[in-house]
Order: structure tokens, then sequence, then C-alpha cells
């Protein structure tokens, strides 16, 4: 039977409610998956740098009496317009703040994409960031890597870590040991040089470095070669294929009086010109020289040498090659920063006085902008400093870290982003949005992420560990969240004083073996006791099991059963009441 006309006309019953009901904000806006959304722009104006004692080498003042009688406000146009231009050149009108160490960051690097971070401290760890992961709320690192921790040897401080510019795939890493470490991009171990013998004068039969390393770098065109600077005196070329020997020595002679011919290696860099030619090896020493090697060899002497580059005894931290391999710029311990040409290497062509932190802190470095155009280091104030290469005058000194000396740092050409370590443990990542690509940029540029319990880190695992990331650890049901200021510190960091396999750090401390099946307190004890022989003997004392015999040894005799009637009896010597109270007499001693 059809339906009639009328059939279709139906009507739906809409809540009546006020426009001001409160019951309004629980009826649905619209149906489907919601889309989270991210207000970019407020999110970048969150982590724009407000810093108002940003000051700029000022031009100098025009003689021509015409430009005087321009009005103000041209004037101020004009500044205004240097300003934007000057936010442009040097990316440092936002920052990004990473708190992932415990103590002062000593070495900041970036894979050849920009896409991974690895920053490296004095808390024997190195941390891994990725900034495709991270969002404007989980600001931290994916993975901590203790490279020096075993079994059997104690953690040690990082100097340095460096992404291979030829392979994202490996990460040269320098602790304060004998021996450099080849690490993944994972932070999985691929090789370990080998330790040289300390019991051989001369350094060129030893193998390796006998001494603590200082610092260590690439080959800019070899993908499989890099070199470290040691105390023992010597700079060492080693090929990643063979770990068990270096593939070249370089032994500096130091010609200080009484040093015996050798001296510290503080610094060394390894450039070569981008359009092409030979390379340059340079090395700094404690002894305040400079020595220039070619990069492709031979290396058994100097092709030149500046033996007062910077004063003796003091701690040459920053060395660095300009892309086009015309310049070298070094920071010396004397608060000095020198420009050199390799060409005339004898003379420094600018000197200018320049506070130094080397002395507390080695890592201290300098370097060349991508493009060659600015020198950028830090201060001891937490400043970082845009210098001209040709003069070495200040273009732009802006505070980073006031009051906290600058350490590392690192100007990204891919992504144009400016990587800062301090001593208070902080990584700041400077970028401008308009200027500079992915990085920083990438990570505010993503909507917030919703607040989840495996947000806190301290909750949970690597999954290398071996548990899952969704367990939650929670020893003796304390609480660890930020807000719970009076749990003690203990709690609050359950593997400080403790090695990678678990054991203290304290020698003085015993070890405490693990519980074994076998240990009472188990519920497996009575089976073990039924049905294992024997079982009952680790509890019994020795020699009540055997005293327990005697008189069954003395009645029925197994052994001496033959001579039972014929055995003498055992006379015992009868001490008089005189003797037993003062003891038998003593012998006299011969004379």
């Amino acid at each position: 039977m059809p339906l009639s006309p009328e059939a279709d006309d139906f009507t739906v019953e809409e809540p009546i409610l006020a426009d001001d009901d409160p019951m309004r904000a629980f009826l649905p806006a619209s149906f489907g998956k919601q889309v989270k959304t991210a207000n970019v722009k407020a999110q970048m104006d969150h982590t724009k740098r407000r810093t108002q004692d940003v000051r700029r080498e000022e031009a100098p003042a025009s003689s021509s009496g015409d430009d005087s009688d321009n009005g103000d406000d041209d004037n101020d146009d004009d500044d205004d317009d240097d300003d934007d231009d000057d936010d442009d050149d040097f990316p440092v009108s936002h920052e990004l703040v990473l708190k992932t160490h415990d103590r002062a960051v000593t070495s900041a690097t970036l894979d050849p994409s920009g896409g991974r971070l690895i920053t490296s401290s004095t808390d024997c760890s190195i941390k891994l960031h990725d900034f495709a992961s991270m969002t404007p709320t989980t600001l931290r690192a994916f993975k901590s890597v203790d490279p020096t921790a075993s079994k059997t040897t104690e953690t040690h401080a990082i100097h340095r870590v460096e992404f291979n510019p030829l392979a994202a795939s490996q990460v040269l890493v320098i602790p304060a040991t004998s021996q450099a470490k080849v690490l993944s991009r994972d932070g999985e171990p691929l090789v370990e040089f080998v330790k040289g013998d300390m019991y051989l004068r001369d350094m060129h039969n030893t193998k390796g470095h006998i001494s603590e390393i200082t610092t260590g770098t690439w080959h800019p065109t070899d993908r499989n070669v890099c070199v470290t600077a040691g105390t023992d005196s010597t700079l060492r070329i080693w090929d990643v294929n063979n770990k068990r020997s270096q593939k070249e020595v370089i032994v500096h002679r130091s010609r200080v009086a009484g040093s015996g011919g050798r001296t510290r290696m503080t610094a060394v860099a390894w450039g070569s010109p981008a359009q092409g030619g030979s390379a340059v090896l340079v090395g700094a020493a404690l002894d305040g020289s400079i020595a220039m090697w070619s990069g492709t060899g031979p290396h058994t002497r100097p092709s030149a040498e500046i033996r007062d580059a910077h004063a003796k005894d003091t701690w040459t931290g920053g060395v660095d090659v300009s892309p086009d391999g015309r310049s070298v710029v070094t920071r010396g311990g004397d608060d000095t920063i020198k420009l050199w040409d390799t060409r005339k290497f004898k003379s420094a062509v600018t000197t200018v006085a320049h506070p130094s932190t080397s002395g507390h802190y080695p890592t201290t470095n300098i370097s060349f902008s991508p493009g060659g155009a600015n020198i950028v280091t830090g201060s001891h104030s937490g400043h970082l400093h845009m210098l001209n290469p040709a003069t070495l005058k200040p273009e732009l000194v802006t505070p980073v870290t006031p009051d906290s000396p600058l350490i590392t740092v690192l100007w990204h050409g891919v992504l144009n982003q400016i990587i800062t370590g301090s001593v208070n443990a902080e990584t700041h990542v400077l970028y401008n949005p308009s200027t500079s690509t992915r990085g920083a940029a990438l990570v505010m540029s993503k909507a917030p992420k919703r607040r989840h319990i495996d947000d806190d880190p301290s909750m949970t695992t690597d999954q290398s560990q071996g548990m899952s990331g969704d367990a939650v650890v929670n020893p003796n049901g304390l609480l660890t969240g930020p807000d719970q200021a009076s749990v003690s510190y203990a709690a609050r960091h359950p593997t400080v004083g403790l090695t990678a396999s678990g054991r203290s750090r304290d020698p003085r401390r015993p070890h405490v073996p693990a519980v074994t099946p076998f240990g009472k307190s188990q519920p497996d004890e009575k089976h073990i006791r039924e049905h294992i022989p024997l079982s009952s003997m680790r509890d019994e004392d020795p020699r009540e099991a055997l005293l327990k015999y005697a008189d069954k040894a003395e009645q029925d005799p197994m052994f001496t059963n033959a001579w039972k009637h014929t055995q003498p009896k055992t006379i015992y010597a009868e001490l008089s009441d005189d003797e037993d109270e003062d003891g038998p007499d003593k012998k006299k001693a011969r004379r």
C-alpha cells in the first residue's frame, strides 16, 4: 500500500534552550572526528625572545650635511628597517629551550639534514632529540645513552659528540678516557678504538692513545676517517673499519724547556675548501703553539707552526677553519681571539680581547658560520657574539643564558638555526620563523599533545632496557610527580649512585647478591627440602653433624673393629691443682 504524501511531512523536536543556558556547552557542535588545530602564530609569539639589551655594531656617522637634515620620522623608519634586516640576517629572534641534562652541556651536534640533535654533558650522558617527534608540550629527549658505562668501569664526562657530515648514521663520541667511540644515530655502539700501551716511550709504536682524549673531528671528504687529539701529545688518525690500530699518528714536539718534548693537544680542526682544494689539519697545544699539516698527508712534520700563538700553559679550546680554507680562528685561554691566514701562517692577522672560560670548561668552542660570513662564539656572561670575520668586531651581542657561561655554539646551515649549550644544563635553539626551516620551527608549528601519564619521563623506561613504555614503575608507592616536592631526592632519582649494571659506585658498600630460588624467603623452599636430596645440609653446622656420631663410633667402630679388644686405653696427663690454676710451667728459653 503506497504511503500518502502527508506521511513525508515530519518534524524533529529540538530542545528549547535559552541562548545563555549553560546546557548549551554540552551540546555537540558538529559530528565526526574532531581535528585539533594549532594556533601557530600564538605559539611562535610565545617563543619570541624578549631581550632588550641586544647591542649591534654602530655604523660610522656620515660627514654629509644633507643626511642630518632629514626628518625624525625618516630616521626612525630607517632604524626599524635596519633592525628587521639584522633580525633576518641572524636567526636569534625566537628560541626553544631544552632542559634534558643535569649538568653543563659540553657540545651539541646535528645530522646533515637537521632532523636529529645530540647533546653531551658532564653528567656522563648524551641525549638524543628528534624534532619530528617533539611537540610544544613534549620537549624532551627520546633516549639517554651513557657511552662509558659498563660492568667493570665507572662513567666519565663526555667532551664532544659530532655527526659524520658525510654519513648521518655515525656519531663520533669523545669521552674523558683514552678510547674514542663511534655510535649509531640511535646511540648503539659501533666501534671502540683500542687503547695504547702506556709503558712505551715512543708514541709512534703505540696503537692508540695512552691518556685522556680531549677532542676529535671527522675528515671533511672521507667518511671513514676521523682524528682525535689527546693529552699524550699526539694526534691520531683512525679508520672506522680498523679499530685495533690507528691509521697514522702525529707526534707534536713541544719546544718548551723542561717539557721533555711533550705537551697536551687541546683542539683540532679539519677543514676543506668548499670549491675544492687540499684539506687543512690544524691542532692547538697547551704550550701555546699551533701547528698546521696538509690534510691529505704526509704528516711527518707540520707544514707551518707558530710556537707562541697563545700564552703558554693556557687552554686553547676553540679552533676552526673557514669554509674557503684560507682563514683559521682560535680562541685561547689567554682571553684573546686571533685570526690567522693559512697562506701566511706566521703571525695573527687580527687579535681582539675576549674573556675565556676554557680554564673551567675546556670544550669552549668558536666556529665560522655556514657561509663564512660571520664567526660565532659564546662568553662567560652567557652572551652570544657574532663577530666580523675580517675585523673580529661584534656585529651582534645578545644574551642567551645571563650569568651562566655559554660553552658550545653550533650554527647549522640547512636549518639556519643556532644551537647553544650552557653551564646551567640548558640547550637553546635560536631560530627565525621567516628564515629558518624545520627544526624548532617545525616543533612550534605542531598542535600541543594532550597530556598523558606517559608524558612524564620519570614514569617510563626505554624499550631497549627491556620494559614497555606503558608500564609504570612506582616503587614503594612513592609519588614522583613534579608537584610532590616533599619526596626525597633518592626517591626522585632512583639510579643515582648506581652503574649501568645496577651495582653501587661506592667501593665501601659490599655487593648484595641477587636473591635466588634457594633462599628461605621463597615460597618453593618446602619443595626444595622435600625433593632435593641433602638440601638440608645447607642449614646444618658441620661440627654438630659429626659429633652426633661420636658415641656410635666409640661403641661400634667400623674401621677399627679388629683391634677392639687389644686397643690400648688412652691415658691423659693428670694436672695438679697448682698447675690447673696457674697452668703448666713454661720452658726456659735458650740463651
